[in-house]
């Protein structure tokens, strides 16, 4: 089925009682071509993409919950591609292109606004840092305009721009950056996927990775043992348990990050605003509430939720950058688990078992990067060769030293 206007509008006169499920809910087949570990946004894009564009269909989807319980539902929505270094510059670019075509290509509204981001300079330090940054990103063929004070007061009026303590100097404006439904991309991607004969098999927890003479042969999981050509780790928070059963030890640390939303405002704030000084970072959502969120929790944990104390945290940066904030009724917050990589960027590579592929270390970048992430991850497993935009990726960079430290802080996960 095929959506459009005229198809909501005639189910609207009928009661809309003529919708179907949008994918099926199929059992295990004793053997795929290839098995992906991970029913997010970026098991379910590579299973798009191996289906669409490399006609690999028999393909299934493990996950353990039920699809996009992980942090694919858990984030602050926001996407992207103002990076600079080489490697993550290239990837996040080719990935908002992705995004631009991709309520077109999946035929389905992840409700993609690209309303812009704008990253605030507090010094003359990060002035410079900002306008490098923007040079990187037009040499790349991306968008960015610096602005100066003035600027910033015309457009984010709703500021402190007379903060003694984190005076504005001016931002970093990435126009065609925004944000786009969480949920929705995951539901469009599944659609997908299963319209083109992939099995998306929910509630089926993987136990085991079978490798026999250094080859994978399949998983064992809750359902019984499932046979597979190859087998692909996009297991998010969880890729280092999920690794450590085919006896890998990644350079991951899993921890929790939380996000918030308050009660439903007029619209008030146009943009998606970052906040450097207190990594502090707000949109407003379609239906009105200010979504935003700030650091790590700062310690190891596998749990979906976070605690008081961040909530303070993130609460007095929002405070500092614009008090208005402070007359909004919070209404709830959730946690996603971030996989931490060592310097900051992710992995999408091979590993030394024959036909066991990686994708994980996503840290904050996991939703913005999920078209690129699918695109990238398929063409890696039909081809066996990294893809252009994401050559960079590899697990080898922590043996050789080659990182791609975005932020220049070195270990990310271990910051405090």
């Amino acid at each position: 089925m095929r959506y459009s206007a005229l198809g909501v509008f005639w189910h609207g006169l009928t009661g809309n009682k003529g919708w179907k499920p949008v994918w099926r809910n199929p059992d295990p087949k004793p053997h795929y071509d290839v098995v992906i570990i991970g029913g997010g946004g970026h098991g379910l894009s590579t299973a798009y993409y191996l289906a669409e564009r490399y006609g690999i269909r028999n393909v299934a989807v493990l996950e353990k919950g039920y699809l996009g319980s992980g942090s694919i539902g858990r984030n602050t929505t926001i996407v992207r591609a103002n990076y600079m270094l080489e490697g993550n510059s290239q990837f996040y670019s080719h990935s908002l292109k992705l995004w631009e075509n991709l309520e077109a290509e999946l035929n389905y509204n992840v409700m993609h606004s690209q309303r812009g981001q704008v990253m605030l300079g507090h010094s003359d330090g990060q002035m410079d840092m900002l306008a490098r940054r923007g040079n990187m990103m037009r040499m790349q063929g991306d968008d960015a305009v610096l602005w100066g004070r003035e600027d910033v007061r015309k457009h984010l009026p709703y500021i402190d721009h007379e903060n003694a303590r984190f005076p504005v100097y001016g931002g970093l404006m990435h126009w065609r950056g925004g944000t786009a439904r969480h949920d929705a991309v995951a539901w469009g991607y599944a659609r997908g996927a299963d319209m083109r004969g992939v099995d998306l098999i929910q509630n089926c927890e993987v136990t085991g990775i079978r490798v026999e003479g250094g080859v994978v042969r399949g998983v064992d999981t809750t359902r019984g043992h499932i046979g597979a050509g190859k087998v692909a780790l996009t297991a998010a928070g969880r890729s280092s348990q999920v690794a450590a059963m085919a006896g890998l030890r990644l350079p991951i640390e899993s921890h929790v990050l939380q996000a918030f939303v308050t009660e439903g405002l007029k619209p008030v704030i146009p943009h998606v605003v970052s906040f450097g000084m207190g990594h502090f970072y707000i949109s407003q959502s379609d239906k009105g509430g200010l979504v935003f969120g700030g650091d790590l929790d700062m310690y190891n944990s596998y749990a979906q939720r976070g605690n008081l104390p961040m909530v303070e945290h993130v609460a007095e940066a929002g405070m500092a950058l614009m008090p208005m904030i402070g007359k909004a009724k919070m209404l709830r917050s959730w946690g996603g688990v971030m996989d931490m990589s060592m310097d900051g960027s992710p992995i999408i590579d091979k590993t030394d078992i024959a036909g066991l592929f990686l994708n994980c270390g996503w840290c904050y970048g996991g939703f913005k990067a999920v078209p690129g992430s699918g695109d990238a991850f398929a063409h890696l497993i039909a081809s066996g060769n990294h893809h252009p935009a994401a050559d960079k990726f590899l697990l080898s960079r922590f043996r050789t030293g080659h990182v791609i430290d975005e932020t220049g802080n070195g270990a990310t996960p271990n910051l405090h």
